[in-house]
């Protein structure tokens, strides 16, 4: 009896230990410096035109009467401020593209290091541009900045989910979107007038983008690269259990370098896998499907449109003009603690009913927005009804379709398509990005009040896809995932499993002897001999 409850006394503390052990400091420093210096900076570039708008078309305005010597048209300055704005999502398509060869070549920590570069040639043409008299240097700066958004919006989360324990990968994953938030609310917050937003110190409000890229760039070399891309793509398995020795805070790490070695087994290529490829292999269709779709209704539920319509509605309610900035960061909280709110319970709840809970309630929340946006002339107090709804609406993308799209491209491929997956997603992620920025001006003018109603119907078709096809993927191994979509993809789960090329396959014994070691190498000849 005693001895019973000795081994179960043992369990126990062996099971708290590993729970320690899953997030190790170096886990935890490499999430937060990787994301600080990269989706932190995609959120701050979303945010930080906004305040300084007025002082931005101002120094345009200047700037051509300087050079030309008469006013700009109203027409030309929206225009210009327009391209202003939308050309980070075209940079953001670049970098998107781009990034599949890049974390091939130089791996995922590397690409993160060498992305700093755009970050700081664009914070510098940006905060000098006022200098120089020269607008077009800050429309240059938006499209580098771009670049290295869609890069690090792919490089991050593929570094992440490689780096992370299955029992936690989707909590870590998660501080993609929970450095995007906070990133919008400090955009928020150095735009207030007491601090940049004024005419004379907005140049440093870009210029602030340099502090996370040198942050980064000073304490990831430190960090190793990802394991398995050393692993299966680089096939050094020294510094591979290094790697995972250092993430996973333990010395005997043998089974998970195993674990990767038998999935590698079973797929028999990890010969990086191109767009074409990908698309056309069967047994990874519906997880394409799964990704355009997420990662299309990231984009098109509408949030940036509840950007767009927060100063006037607060303007409505009764709120003062000189303190609607302030009432504005209240989103950008609302926002940040929703994301960490889902960062806590992703482990426990699940991808699956926060991303579909995550919509289903931006369904009910625009409905009611619409409702009270229309009314709002007639009931004195349904603006305050209207605040309430913009407040939820954020909170409900962010507890699971703001981040989860991004864990999910990660986990429904192997090694060899997640470059491949990550860019299909990337590219979506842009275009749709852009063709809001693009269309919801002429929606919003035609339908007026009534445009929520539009990203309803998206939110709606969104979940309703989700409920149907997407399987739970929570502390799930890859091959377990790819089973779960094998009747949907309509191959049998010998096939599923082998999900490979036939003009790449490789052999069992060929794929083994890649990973032996030079020590195995050596004690196998001496046995030879």
């Amino acid at each position: 009896m005693e001895n019973n409850q000795k081994s179960n006394g043992e369990m126990k503390e062996n099971k708290v230990v590993k729970k320690k052990l899953d997030w190790s400091g170096s886990l935890i420093v490499a999430s937060l410096v990787g994301a600080f210096g990269s989706s932190f900076l995609y959120g701050y570039n979303l945010s930080v035109v906004n305040a300084p708008a007025v002082y931005i078309k101002s120094f345009y305005n200047e700037t051509w009467q300087r050079r030309y010597g008469f006013s700009m048209e109203e027409n030309t300055l929206t225009l210009l401020w327009s391209i202003t704005v939308s050309v980070f999502a075209i940079g953001g398509l670049v970098g998107a593209i781009i990034v599949t060869p890049i974390v091939k070549f130089f791996g995922r920590k590397r690409t993160l290091l060498l992305n700093n570069v755009f970050a700081v040639v664009a914070a510098l043409l940006m905060s000098l541009s006022m200098l120089a008299g020269s607008f077009e240097m800050l429309i240059l700066g938006r499209i580098i900045m771009g670049v290295d958004a869609g890069i690090s919006l792919s490089a991050l989360p593929m570094y992440l989910s490689e780096i992370s324990p299955k029992e936690i990968r989707g909590s870590l994953g998660q501080v993609t979107a929970i450095f995007i938030c906070i990133g919008v609310f400090t955009g928020q917050v150095l735009g207030l007038p007491e601090i940049f937003g004024t005419e004379s110190r907005w140049p440093y409000l870009f210029g602030m983008i340099i502090v996370p890229s040198l942050i980064q760039a000073v304490i990831l070399p430190f960090l190793p690269e990802s394991p398995r891309y050393l692993l299966l793509e680089k096939h050094d398995t020294r510094r591979a259990e290094k790697a995972f020795q250092t993430f996973l805070g333990k010395e005997d790490v043998s089974h998970e370098v195993e674990e990767v070695l038998s999935e590698s087994r079973v797929q028999r290529n990890t010969k990086l896998v191109s767009v074409l490829q990908l698309l056309r292999t069967q047994a990874v269709r519906w997880q394409v499907v799964t990704v355009v779709v997420t990662m299309g209704c990231y984009q098109l539920c509408g949030l940036n449109a509840i950007w767009y319509y927060t100063n006037s509605i607060f303007s409505e309610s009764g709120i003062n003009h000189e303190t609607i900035p302030y009432v504005t960061l209240s989103t950008g909280a609302v926002e940040t603690v929703a994301a960490v709110f889902s960062g806590l319970v992703i482990e426990r709840l699940g991808r699956r009913p926060l991303l579909i809970g995550g919509f289903g309630l931006m369904v009910v929340f625009f409905a009611v927005l619409t409702t009270s946006l229309t009314l709002q002339d007639k009931v004195h107090w349904l603006p305050y009804l209207s605040i309430a709804c913009i407040l939820a609406i954020i909170a409900s993308f962010c507890i699971g379709p703001g981040g989860i799209p991004f864990v999910l491209t990660g986990e429904f491929f192997q090694q060899s398509q997640r470059p491949a997956a990550f860019m299909i997603a990337g590219t979506v992620n842009w275009l749709s990005n852009f063709a809001v920025g693009l269309l919801f001006p002429f929606i919003q003018s035609g339908l007026q009040t009534y445009c929520f109603l539009v990203f309803a119907a998206i939110c709606s078709a969104g979940a309703t896809y989700l409920f149907f096809v997407l399987p739970e993927t929570k502390n799930k191994t890859l091959n377990e995932i790819s089973q779960a979509f094998a009747k949907k993809n309509k191959v049998s789960l010998e096939m599923q499993e082998m999900n490979h090329y036939p003009a790449e396959r490789k052999s069992s014994a060929e794929q083994e002897s890649n990973f032996t070691s030079p020590m195995d190498k050596v004690e196998a000849k001496t046995g030879i001999v």
